[in-house]
């Protein structure tokens, strides 16, 4: 019995350091971010007032750490990125800042109830209507403290609106995305691609909740630049299925989050005939299994057809009764829109038809840059 209690215990004081120290690694990088801001805000007054330069700036970085041993942070780069936090931030914070940057004297000025924002900003679980909640503005100034200055960089250096920056603050803060992530999520311009993928969500879910969760949940277009697939492999579906399932947490990153692998190749039987779903999913937010067909060609209005197929057979045959109905996503490599729409009219099932685009894809402006395939190995040769 003792030792039964002796092991609660340090259960429970394991679990009580653990705490803590997520406490205290939340209020030190608030602590920097304020020190961050307010150096940035010197800085910049300094080159407004006195025309202050690079030069200035890296005696100012060399100075500070003279007179501080050990002083991290604080080179001329990080200086001047710390002057970019400050300005671009800065005309949507009150002039006066607390200590306290979770306090009211930091709010956002332009969140308000008239401003027409995406929903994703705010919590996807909690968000049951259009209108923004009017407790947003804090909700998102505790998501701006919580997020890295690495991160608040990156974010501050690739997107111009102020809509895309709450976005990527805001997911990042509540699903813990790493400066990688977060980049690869900027590079795949997710705040661009949500909402904007062609489906028939709107007569295939029923309730608006629901739509709204499926729409932030699936993009237009996906950027598997983690996928290298050769000229010759590039029609093989096959290829395209097994570079995904050996790189199948990239690709989930890719997905967003709350889904669930489930497996590649999965087995249906309907009336003892085998059938086979590319890839499959479970949803936690959306409670869905979602099944992706893997297309390396252009959209073709029968692949509709097959998947409606797939969903009936998931929906009878694997649901479990407490979920909500499956959704299906042709991922191909191409598409058009107008046929896409055409090809969902009385399609009964929840689907959406999204593109994607591997390495191997090179920009058009480089194409004629550098030699093909077939020159390089000769050249080689």
């Amino acid at each position: 019995m003792l030792e039964k209690y002796y092991i609660n215990t340090i259960k429970y004081i394991k679990e009580e350091i653990l705490k803590s120290r997520y406490t205290m690694a939340k209020v030190a990088n608030k602590e920097m971010l304020f020190l961050y801001y307010k150096v940035g805000k010197i800085i910049s007054e300094k080159v407004e007032t006195e025309k202050w330069g690079s030069k200035t700036i890296k005696r100012l970085s060399e100075d500070l750490q003279n007179e501080l041993h050990g002083l991290r942070g604080f080179s001329s780069t990080n200086l001047k990125r710390m002057k970019k936090f400050f300005d671009e931030w800065e005309p949507y914070f009150r002039d006066e800042i607390s200590q306290n940057l979770i306090g009211s004297t930091l709010i956002i000025q332009m969140i308000d109830k008239q401003k027409s924002i995406s929903p994703t900003v705010s919590d996807p679980i909690e968000n049951t209507g259009d209108e923004i909640s009017s407790t947003l503005s804090d909700q998102f100034v505790n998501y701006f403290c919580r997020v890295p200055f690495s991160s608040h960089f990156e974010i501050i250096t690739k997107t111009k609106s102020i809509e895309s920056r709450i976005f990527y603050i805001s997911k990042s803060a509540q699903e813990f995305w790493s400066v990688r992530t977060l980049r690869h999520h900027l590079k795949n311009n997710l705040f661009e691609q949500q909402g904007q993928l062609p489906n028939n969500f709107e007569t295939a879910i029923e309730t608006p909740q629901n739509r709204e969760r499926a729409l932030r949940a699936f993009k237009d277009h996906y950027l598997l630049d983690f996928i290298r697939i050769s000229d010759e492999d590039a029609d093989d579906e096959k290829v395209l299925e097994n570079e995904i399932v050996n790189n199948i947490k990239k690709f989930i990153m890719s997905l967003g989050s709350d889904f669930a692998f489930l497996g590649n190749q999965y087995r249906v039987i309907v009336e003892d005939d085998e059938y086979f779903i590319d890839l499959l999913f479970f949803n936690r937010s959306l409670q869905s299994l979602v099944a992706f067909d893997l297309k390396t060609g252009k959209f073709k209005p029968e692949y509709l057809g097959k998947m409606n197929f797939y969903l009936s057979a998931l929906d009878d045959l694997v649901k479990q009764k407490h979920e909500s109905p499956s959704i299906g996503i042709i991922l191909c490599k191409e598409k058009k829109n107008k046929t896409v729409e055409f090809a969902f009219r009385d399609m009964s099932k929840a689907m959406g038809v999204a593109t994607y685009k591997t390495s191997n894809h090179l920009p058009e402006k480089y194409k004629n840059i550098l030699p093909d395939a077939n020159t390089l190995i000769k050249l080689l040769d």
